[in-house]
Parts: structure tokens; C-alpha cells; sequence
């Protein structure tokens, strides 16, 4: 379809600032995505599946220190997640299940991005809006925004006076679009938020607590930030001490460590093998075909997809170093040559929340386009 004449100023008033990559549209509504009530079913339904089975993986990952082991977390941190997954402090529980998905067989997962999920805005806010004015009559697979609003409500009582909410300072924008977004959710709660980036944390030696950059303690703090890399930061130590004692409320929880973790793939699937939501995945190389993704990494990079015993397609990165785990290939519908969608199926404490959809390449990465959709009957 053509684009609306004025949308780069309708997406910027709704707060999307990082519309555009590398000269194109990265939010690109000159065409959209048609599914039927039973095809949003069906996702809804493999996203409430998918979620208990990483309930299920949680448990077998937190009772193995082999496997912490095996997913590169630092051995200090090994009690801290024990403790949070088991006390379950106060989280907005969100993420995305990456899926790949034709329309007619069951959606298969690619990943979980529940530590530092993107794209939130966009399917949240964006597509709504989109969607109301070009195609009023239809329907769409989103609740994002009034279910963020709810469960912040919902944490309300648990938090403190005030939340902080921080994010690296990265260069196109996303992480801060994304963090404003979530501090307007909150907000919309009746919570005071502040705002804040990652490399302004202190840490007050003398009061032994998290401070922000005018001194004042950081008594529950939202991050947009990899715990993995909090757990390598210099100051890990006493974060491991400040995790322990209960000090500064962290949202998301230190345990999202181990569902963010290529590495839950192949726990998957030796829990579950065959499941019809699930790509066979595993540690080592396997003969056959497979896609190789770092146990730790970001939009993509460092991934490869391997046939016939050589790679057709990789991306490039600065991951690796802690391994890969050995995933199925999943053939993508491909609707225009060379343009493959991912499904991107949100929860919000657990609850399917909507879907947002990139198109890329083989591999998804940092500037795939994301498309907006329609529900019909």
C-alpha cells in the first residue's frame, strides 16, 4: 500500500524517533500483513505454550549447576538467580518470543528476548495507530500497552516512593525510545519515574547502596541493559553483595539470565522432544543442517546458517566467546525476495500481549524493518 504522506511526523508524535536506518524506512508501512482470527489463535496459543515451557526449563536450569556453568554465568551469581527464581520479586514478567511462523503449521520458536526486549513501542503504540487510521474497521493482536500499564499498576504497592529507569546511550536511539515508552507505562500507573543512563550508577561505598548521579540512592531501578554484562561490569561484586542483602529492587529480576540464554534451547529440547512449538536445538555440532547462535548475543550478530556442510549466511559481531548452541532451520515464508518475517509474540507476566512483525534476510538483525498487521475474519 503507499505510505501515509506525513507518517515519519505521526510515528515521531507517538514518541518512535528511530523511524529510519541506513537511508530506509525501518518503520515500513508501504505494505502490511493480513491474519485471520484463527492464525492469531494459533500464535496466541503456541505463546501461552511456549511460556510454561520455560516454567518448566527455569526449574530444570536453576537445579543444575552444570548448566549455569554451561550458559557462562559467572559462579557468584549462581545463588543470586537460585534465590530470585525461587522468592519472585516484583517483575513486569515482559518479553518477546521470536517465531517463525507460515500461516498454515504450528509456530516454531527461534528465541526468547525477555531480558532486554525491543521493538516494544512499535507494536505497542505504532501499528495501533496505524492501524485506526488506515484500516478502521479491522482488528489487531495487541493489548501491549494497557497490559504494561496493569501490571505496573499491579506493582505499584511493592515499589518504592520512586523507580529509575535506565539505558545505555546508544547511538541510534532505540534502547532510550524503548525506555521512555516503558517510563510512560509506568507513569500512566501513577508511578514517579527517573530517568537515567546505565553509566551514571555509582555505587556509595559508605552506605553500601546503588546511587544515581546526584547521590540518591536507587532504591528500584528498570534497566535496559544485559545482565550479563552487569554480571562482567567492574562493580560485580558488589552487586552480587547488593542483589543478596535486598538492596536496590532490579526490574527485570537477576534471573532472566538464564531464559535470555541461547542455551535455554537445548534444555527445550531435551525436555521436550518433538514438541510441535519447538526446533530440535543442542550444544554440539550437529551433522545436518543448523542454524549456530551464540549462547550470549545481541540482533543477530555472530549468527550462522549452515547447509551441505557450508554456511550460506552469517553476521558478524564481537560474540561468541562463552559458545553457541546448534539450532534446526526453519524455512521462512518468503512474500518478496529476500524478505523473510519474524513474528515477534509478546507476554506481559506471563500473558500473550500482541505481536509485532520485522522483515529481513536470513538472519534478522538490528535493522530489520518492522511491518504492521491487520486481523480479519
Amino acid at each position: 500500500m503507499t505510505p501515509r504522506a506525513d507518517w515519519q511526523a505521526k510515528v515521531e508524535a507517538d514518541g518512535l524517533i528511530w523511524h529510519s536506518a541506513d537511508g530506509r524506512p525501518y518503520w515500513d508501512e508501504s505494505v502490511y500483513y493480513r491474519f485471520s482470527a484463527a492464525q492469531v489463535a494459533e500464535i496466541e496459543a503456541a505463546t501461552v505454550e511456549l511460556y510454561r515451557l520455560f516454567l518448566a526449563a527455569g526449574e530444570a536450569i536453576v537445579a543444575d549447576a552444570r548448566l549455569l556453568d554451561r550458559f557462562g554465568i559467572p559462579r557468584a551469581f549462581h545463588q543470586t538467580i537460585r534465590d530470585a527464581w525461587e522468592a519472585e520479586p516484583p517483575a513486569l514478567n515482559f518479553g518477546r518470543f521470536d517465531l517463525g511462523y507460515d500461516g498454515a503449521s504450528p509456530p516454531k520458536l527461534f528465541e526468547f528476548n525477555c531480558d532486554t526486549p525491543t521493538a516494544l513501542l512499535e507494536a505497542a503504540v505504532i501499528q495501533w495507530h496505524w492501524k485506526e487510521e488506515c484500516f478502521p474497521a479491522a482488528d489487531q493482536f495487541t493489548s501491549l500497552h494497557e497490559r504494561l500499564v496493569a501490571k505496573w499498576r499491579d506493582l505499584a504497592a511493592c515499589l518504592p516512593a520512586r523507580v529509575h529507569f535506565a539505558h545505555a546511550a546508544d547511538e541510534a536511539g532505540e534502547d532510550g525510545v524503548t525506555t521512555a515508552y516503558l517510563r510512560d507505562t509506568a507513569a500512566a500507573a501513577g508511578i514517579e519515574t527517573v530517568a537515567m543512563l546505565v553509566e551514571t550508577i555509582g555505587w556509595d561505598e559508605e552506605r553500601r547502596c546503588f546511587v544515581d548521579d546526584e547521590a540518591a540512592p536507587i532504591e528500584a531501578l528498570f534497566k535496559l541493559y544485559p545482565w550479563e554484562w552487569l554480571a562482567n561490569e567492574a562493580f560485580a561484586d558488589v552487586l552480587v553483595e547488593d542483589l543478596a542483602r535486598g538492596g536496590t529492587l532490579w526490574i527485570e529480576p537477576v534471573w532472566k539470565m538464564i531464559w535470555s540464554n541461547k542455551g535455554v534451547l537445548a534444555v527445550l529440547w531435551e525436555l521436550f522432544p518433538g514438541h510441535p512449538n519447538l526446533l530440535a536445538a543442542g550444544f554440539d555440532i550437529p551433522d545436518g543442517d543448523a542454524v549456530a547462535k551464540p549462547l550470549l548475543a545481541r540482533e543477530g550478530a555472530n549468527v550462522s546458517i549452515r547447509r551441505g556442510g557450508r554456511i550460506v549466511a552469517e553476521a558478524a559481531g564481537d560474540y561468541g566467546d562463552e559458545g553457541y548452541v546448534y539450532q534446526a532451520i526453519y524455512r521462512l515464508p518468503e512474500p518478496a525476495p529476500g524478505c523473510f518475517p519474524v513474528i515477534g509474540s509478546w507476554v506481559v507476566d506471563g500473558e500473550p500481549a500482541g505481536m509485532g512483525i520485522r522483515e529481513d534476510g536470513l538472519i534478522t538483525g538490528n535493522t530489520a524493518r518492522f511491518v504492521p498487521h491487520i486481523v480479519v475474519d
